[in-house]
């Protein structure tokens, strides 16, 4: 492809992300996947390149481009070179017309970047949310251990036990030890936070939504399968993943269930009263996650994350039937809007007596009253809220 078709192919992928954020269709990455099935004359280089100024455009734009043209000429204002490449040639797009406008820069639509503010996540704390995330792997201490494991490249060794770095785009899935179950892909902060829960050899410890699994497999980890593990969750898809998944770790999780929104403590009949842990790793709107998913700040709206707190309220009190008196709730959303976060066990807190707030110890991170916060700015994780509720009686 030559240079102004890749501009033309980023444009016509941006206005297909940016219909597929409006309508909530497919994520940027499978349409960028499907295109390129599609176009198999485009090379390695070709579709690098384009992917390149996709994200480029998508992490600059801050409020929903019109379009991906508007999209692509915010990063044409800076670079004259990319200007002169809307020359209307064959494949290319067509000159830049003299009232033509650029999308508006930010951090994300407006009335998000003003909930960020409200939670201070502003500045470059907020400008971090749109950084490269590093690769982090967790090594899994049911097959191997961080300082004998032997990999293709050595890792920067982080404050979670069995964590290790590499840089962006490390092909870490083509290894020997990640097809043998011997490292899983996790962020640093989702490592941490799996420690907070701080279960113990015999507990009874319910993921309530457990997603594909991969917090279930660091607690089977990290307590040597030694404690009854129940993965529960309503996505049938993702939870179907962690059968697999928990083979290959050669991970024990003693029951797997199928939950039916809004009716999850029928299914969980069986443990009412009985946890001594229950991990809500709750649905949110993921402002933590953009390093890796930028479009998803396009995704949500004022609405969208009312309903979101209305969930996070509902699976915190369906886990407050489960635990035993004196068990505990460790409470974890991949968001820094305190509406996802410390409103949320604030809540909690008031409408449940008898329940009180723990204080957390990881060693890094900020305490965000009743709980605490991991960022990028600060501590190179994604972004994430943990807090800890145990029954008193």
């Amino acid at each position: 492809m030559r240079p102004a078709a890749r501009v033309q192919a980023a444009i016509e992928l941006l206005d297909a992300i940016i219909h597929g954020a409006q309508s909530k269709g497919a994520p940027a990455d499978r349409l960028i996947s499907e295109y390129f099935k599609a176009r198999r004359y485009a090379g390695s280089k070709d579709r690098r390149a384009v992917r390149e100024l996709v994200y480029r455009a998508i992490r600059t734009c801050g409020p929903v481009p019109e379009n991906g043209r508007a999209a692509v000429l915010v990063l044409a204002e800076d670079d004259a070179s990319l200007r002169d490449l809307f020359d209307g040639s064959e494949h290319g797009p067509r000159p830049v017309a003299p009232a033509e406008t650029a999308a508006k820069r930010g951090i994300a639509p407006q009335w998000l970047t003003e909930e960020l503010a409200k939670s201070d996540i502003k500045g470059e704390v907020a400008e971090a949310l749109l950084g490269r995330a590093p690769l982090d792997i967790r090594v899994n201490a049911l097959k191997a251990d961080r300082e004998t494991i032997e990999l293709p490249e050595s890792g920067e060794q982080l404050t979670a036990p069995q964590s290790l770095r590499f840089p962006f785009g490390t092909q870490v899935e083509q290894w020997p030890a990640y097809r043998e179950g011997a490292i899983e892909v996790q962020d640093h902060g989702s490592q941490l936070v799996c420690e907070a829960v701080q279960a113990k050899p015999g507990d009874v410890v319910i993921d309530l939504c457990a997603g594909a699994g991969g917090k279930t497999l660091a607690l089977a980890a990290k307590l040597g399968n030694a404690a009854t593990i129940v993965a529960a969750d309503t996505d049938k898809r993702r939870l179907g993943n962690l059968a697999p998944r928990s083979r290959r770790a050669g991970a024990e999780i003693d029951h797997t269930v199928l939950l039916d929104p809004g009716k999850e403590l029928e299914a969980l009949v069986e443990w009412h009263g009985k946890a001594d842990h229950v991990l809500v790793d709750a649905p949110c709107s993921g402002t933590g996650t953009w390093r890796r998913n930028p479009e998803s700040r396009w995704r949500i709206t004022p609405n969208e994350l009312a309903k979101l707190n209305e969930l996070q309220n509902h699976v915190l009190d369906v886990a407050a039937k489960l635990v035993k008196p004196g068990g505990v709730i460790t409470f974890v959303t991949c968001s820094l809007l305190d509406a996802e976060g410390p409103d949320r066990i604030t809540a909690f807190l008031s409408r449940n007596e008898g329940w009180v707030a723990q204080p957390i110890q990881l060693e890094i991170g900020q305490t965000r009253a009743p709980g605490h916060r991991l960022n990028p700015f600060h501590d190179g994780t994604d972004g994430f809220f943990v807090a800890k509720v145990n029954s008193a009686c």
